[in-house]
């Protein structure tokens, strides 16, 4: 599994997460997947565009997962 580090910030926006790992091109298309209900956070189907991602975390999407840490 992938970690991702927050650095200095205290949480991610989780289509801004799904671009910072590389898993779509756009904002657009991580938008979409999204809404489609493709993605998971700790397990859970998650259609909020923008839902804050914090630290201990984790999110899946197309086979990948990744946590998230401080």
């Amino acid at each position: 599994m992938a970690v991702f580090s927050l650095g200095k910030f205290e949480h991610v926006d989780l289509c801004d997460l799904l671009k910072l790992e590389g898993w779509v091109v756009s904002g657009a298309e991580a938008k979409a997947f999204i809404a489609d209900g493709q993605v998971t956070v700790d397990g859970a189907v998650e259609t909020r565009k923008r839902c804050k991602i914090f630290p201990g975390q984790t999110v899946q999407f197309a086979g990948q997962k990744v946590r998230v840490e401080q």
